[in-house]
């Protein structure tokens, strides 16, 4: 008599959306990269450096998950551009499976965190603490243990360095073990949800905001024109726009000096990650409605 062999059963993958969210500079935009293994998100130590919904897929052999980037709550009632970027965070909330809110132990318990903790205190899904910057020193870490005191209100708390990609790992495990079995959203080889053009765009902006004073950056908006790829160069034509002539000049800078170290630091990493040969041609337009193109 021969035995039927006995089949293995194959394991149900998961599948499911993780949104990061959290005050202004927290640090979420550096853990969606180092959760991912790649950068997608522009990061500097500006608070409102992120304006738009950024998706960073993570592939294991548990599954699918989606991680998703969001602007930083940050109360400015005389800014407009502040509540489109806190209602884009809000929408960011919506048909999601976890919940990852991301604090800074440098910074107190303020008003952008009670309007975070607002948001999300009646979703029913799991919800993570996770605090950032833990590779700090221990006497910058001030309301370390005011954060801790949150604990009861989440499913579990992290302590992790974005930076330092330390302590990531346990994050990773907790996510794929709270998300439900599904149909990954994205195909295996798509990392994101933005296109080339994009990513270029807010890699100019992240060099925008690293060089120049501090109200200047916020008056910008980046778009890539051109994007060619040649057989031993990429091309790629940008304008920058923003929406006072003072701060053009601002800048262009002293004999175009600005906009060209800009364009050095932009180019550099381009040429890394792309690993080609990368010629980058920037303007600076004035555009007093640019707010309305984001």
């Amino acid at each position: 008599m021969v035995k039927a062999k006995k089949e293995i059963p194959t394991p149900l993958l998961k599948s499911g959306f993780v949104t990061l969210i959290g005050r202004s500079n927290v640090g979420k935009s550096a853990l969606l990269n180092t959760l991912v293994g790649k950068k997608l998100a522009a990061v500097t130590d500006k608070p409102q450096t992120t304006r738009d919904i950024i998706h960073g897929v993570l592939n294991t052999a548990q599954g699918q998950a989606v991680f998703v980037d969001t602007p930083g709550i940050f109360k400015d009632k005389g800014n407009p551009l502040s509540g489109k970027l806190i209602q884009r965070a809000h929408d960011a909330l919506q048909g999601i499976d976890i919940i990852m809110y991301v604090a800074d132990p440098t910074k107190s318990l303020g008003v952008e965190e009670r309007a975070t903790l607002a948001m999300i205190r009646n979703q029913e899904i799991p919800k993570l603490l996770v605090i950032n910057k833990t590779d700090l020193p221990a006497h910058e870490k001030t309301f370390l243990e005011d954060y801790l005191a949150l604990a009861d209100q989440f499913t579990a708390v992290f302590e992790v360095s974005a930076e330092e990609n330390r302590h990531i790992q346990p994050l990773k495990d907790k996510v794929f073990e709270l998300l439900p079995v599904g149909i990954p959203t994205y195909p295996s080889d798509q990392l994101t949800n933005i296109n080339t053009k994009f990513w270029v765009a807010e890699l100019i902006r992240e060099k925008i905001f690293k060089a120049l004073r501090q109200e200047v950056p916020y008056t910008t908006h980046v778009e890539v024109q051109e994007m060619e790829e040649k057989p031993d160069i990429y091309v790629i034509k940008a304008t920058v726009y923003t929406y006072d002539s003072r701060y053009k000049k601002m800048i262009i800078g002293a004999g175009g000096r600005s906009i060209k170290e800009i364009g050095i630091a932009t180019r550099k990493e381009l040429e890394a990650a792309l690993n080609k040969k990368v010629f980058l041609e920037l303007e600076v337009e004035t555009d007093r409605r640019w707010e309305e193109k984001i």
